[in-house]
């Protein structure tokens, strides 16, 4: 897996994302709170829109419409360099 970046849309917070870690993760160690269940990509809790980008998507649950505007930050990748998220 490929190292990407994340950009917060609400702080403009650019973050990387190592081949061995989630979005989820680096959030946290970021000191961003996000709410999470199974972070399988089974139960949708962490569903969070995106604004730019390719996400990789790896859930089992949202449907391609959804996947058009929305990843789940648990399990998902990015394809782009930079994800954009609502955040």
């Amino acid at each position: 897996m490929e190292k990407f970046q994340i950009k917060l849309a609400n702080s403009g917070a650019v973050l990387d994302v190592g081949p061995d870690e989630t979005i989820v993760e680096v959030l946290r160690a970021n000191g961003v709170d996000v709410e999470t269940s199974c972070e399988a990509g089974l139960c949708a809790t962490c569903q969070t829109r995106y604004l730019e980008g390719e996400p990789e998507h790896h859930d089992m649950i949202l449907s391609d419409a959804e996947q058009a505007e929305f990843v789940l930050i648990c399990c998902a990748r990015s394809l782009s360099p930079m994800l954009v998220l609502d955040r």
